[in-house]
């Protein structure tokens, strides 16, 4: 009983130590991201209020139209979703 608590602690104490690292990559994601798609969504895009996914729509629904760069990083951002 002592060990499966120690095993539950320690597993606890990964997961929450990996937290930071985790937000801090979507972080760059997002930022890279950002960089590279903002005069897209600016162009194709505008009015398009943030959240609940609807940037990401009109991106996809504009994909033949998105610069190489945006192109890039979005795909390079899914990849590393498992998308």
């Amino acid at each position: 009983m002592v060990f499966r608590k120690f095993v539950v602690a320690t597993a606890s104490a990964i997961v929450i130590m990996s937290l930071p690292a985790a937000v801090s990559a979507q972080s760059n994601q997002i930022q890279q991201a950002m960089r590279y798609c903002r005069p897209d969504m600016e162009r194709l895009c505008p009015g398009v209020p943030p959240g609940g996914g609807r940037i990401a729509r009109c991106l996809k629904a504009h994909k033949m139209e998105i610069s190489v760069g945006c192109a890039m990083t979005l795909r390079r951002i899914k990849s590393r979703m498992g998308g």
